[in-house]
């Protein structure tokens, strides 16, 4: 799959997860952020794509511990939690 069509796919992915929060907390991760991300950092958030949502946002909120796979700058960074917008 060529990058444009894979970066679709996530985005795709990212906002449609079956909750509000999650499609606000993890589209707006990666709309955010998708820009400056090299092939390691696609296949990481497509990985994270494949967990529950209730354990992204608690590793986000900080509410459950990160395992250790999904620890780093990319998890460290989704955890600032200031790329959500949400419309009034």
């Amino acid at each position: 799959m060529n990058r444009e069509d894979r970066l679709k796919r996530l985005r795709f992915r990212a906002w449609h997860r079956g909750t509000r929060e999650a499609d606000y907390m993890i589209g707006g991760y990666f709309d955010r952020l998708h820009q400056g991300w090299d092939e390691i950092a696609l296949d990481w958030f497509e990985g994270l794509l494949n967990q529950e949502d209730v354990d992204i946002m608690g590793w986000a909120i900080g509410t459950i511990a990160v395992p250790s796979e999904w620890q780093g700058p990319m998890m460290e960074r989704m955890q600032r939690i200031d790329y959500i917008d949400i419309p009034g």
